[in-house]
């Protein structure tokens, strides 16, 4: 029995295998534990192994790898319209294989360890960054309460409180403000994790060739630079930058029928966090640019007065994402604008 391609449906215990030839014809069904699945691998030796892009996909990705065999990681978004009838795990795996087979199907990179490392440390900070959000919540909804109402950036949290705490004014109780206290400190304890984080990121920014070279282009710092070279990788993958741009939903909806062409606003498809990451910095070009007379900002001063502050920061964000792939993908460098000339 040759099985050219394996299909995996991925679970925490049990496996469900489906095994196909070249023609797709179905030669092998079988459920294994997790214990045994690295045997049962290794006993069937596909040319392909194919396995939806969820938890723990990498890691056997990198496991299967070691033995020789390709490995083709799948969106599951793609996978669920090749479900036959009913869901479930021997379906699951016999869809895997039948949209693997697609000529036209879009495969997810394998991560390496050092991509996962990059993003946990993301992921971390993200957590952390929604934990100080909801303190500072939590405190202005108390506060606003008593009549006391304070703005809602970070910076202007940690002023205010010890000011309110110390002058204890109308109807700010004692108990009430040894919860503002208590609050007061989670916050600094998460100020302070917050600040580790932004260092390990910063660590991984200067390890890392692929960062600094992306982080040349306007509105790309180290957070955006590392976030993108642990999701994206290698970005040969992409045929181009419009195909990345599309991956992370810059491009606009589309919903045309009878040829009639009709553009919506952004997909949003994709990574969330990028997509912000990529908007948040193209804002903080835009407003530098009043003042300045090279080709690109001359360009964007034009974009914000004919589309909008936000068109053209989303504009510029697609722009970017263009010039990521190409970076990533090739020997070039980023070669900032020449001025232009009056």
């Amino acid at each position: 029995m040759e099985v050219d391609l394996l299909g995996i449906d991925l679970a925490k215990r049990v496996f469900q295998l489906h095994g196909a030839d070249r023609r797709g014809n179905a030669l092998h069904r079988s459920k294994v534990s997790r214990a045994a699945l690295v045997e049962a691998i290794k006993e069937l030796h596909p040319r392909v192994i194919a396995m939806e892009a969820c938890s723990s996909a990498h890691h056997w990705g990198r496991r299967f790898r070691e033995f020789g065999i390709e490995v083709k990681l799948i969106s599951p978004h793609y996978v669920k319209p090749f479900v036959k009838t009913n869901k479930n795990d021997r379906n699951d795996a016999e869809a895997i294989v039948e949209a693997a087979s697609r000529p036209s199907m879009n495969f997810v990179p394998v991560k390496s360890v050092e991509q996962q490392d990059m993003q946990a440390v993301h992921r971390v900070r993200e957590l952390l960054v929604h934990q100080r959000t909801s303190i500072i919540n939590q405190a202005r909804g108390l506060l606003g309460e008593r009549g006391i109402t304070i703005a809602k950036s970070p910076a202007a949290f940690k002023k205010a409180i010890p000011e309110i705490l110390k002058e204890a004014e109308g109807e700010l109780t004692t108990f009430c403000q040894m919860l503002l206290t208590m609050m007061l400190e989670q916050f600094h304890a998460i100020e302070e994790k917050i600040t580790r984080a932004e260092f390990w990121i910063d660590a991984f920014m200067k390890q890392s060739n692929l960062c600094q070279k992306i982080a040349s282009i306007p509105g790309i710092g180290a957070i955006t630079a590392t976030a993108i070279v642990a999701a994206v990788g290698d970005a040969r993958e992409f045929k181009n930058g419009r195909h990345l741009a599309a991956w992370i939903g810059l491009v606009p909806r589309q919903h045309s029928s009878g040829g009639k062409s009709r553009l919506l606003g952004i997909s949003k498809h994709g990574d969330t966090y990028l997509r912000t990451l990529l908007i948040h910095g193209a804002r903080s070009v835009l407003i530098r640019v009043a003042c300045k007379k090279d080709t690109r900002s001359r360009w964007l001063q034009e974009l914000i007065a004919r589309r909008g502050y936000n068109r053209a920061a989303v504009a510029l964000a697609n722009k970017n994402a263009r010039m990521i792939q190409v970076l990533l993908s090739s020997e070039i460098s980023y070669r900032p604008p020449l001025m232009a000339v009056a």
